[in-house]
């Protein structure tokens, strides 16, 4: 399973849908977002997913943790938001 990675000019929208698809297949999803406007997308987008799947009844529990990143050479750290089933 791939790691949803988003940033601040993701369409929050496309990012639920994707959220809630990988809950759907695979109980589980993990989302990583690196700097401020991608971690609020990314929340934005949990929020969105989390009613998507509330019609379904199925709950969803987000734990945020820091994660270093490598880009470029460089280690950056970033957010991610693991997501699974209540």
């Amino acid at each position: 399973m791939d790691i949803i990675k988003v940033k601040a000019n993701s369409r929050t929208a496309a990012v639920a849908g994707a959220i809630a698809g990988v809950i759907r297949e695979h109980k589980h999803a993990e989302v990583q977002a690196i700097g401020a406007g991608a971690v609020n997308q990314a929340v934005k987008a949990m929020v969105l997913a989390t009613g998507y799947l509330k019609e379904e009844g199925v709950y969803i529990v987000a734990v945020p943790e820091f994660v270093d990143v490598e880009i470029d050479g460089k280690v950056r750290t970033a957010i991610k938001l693991v997501i699974d089933p209540k």
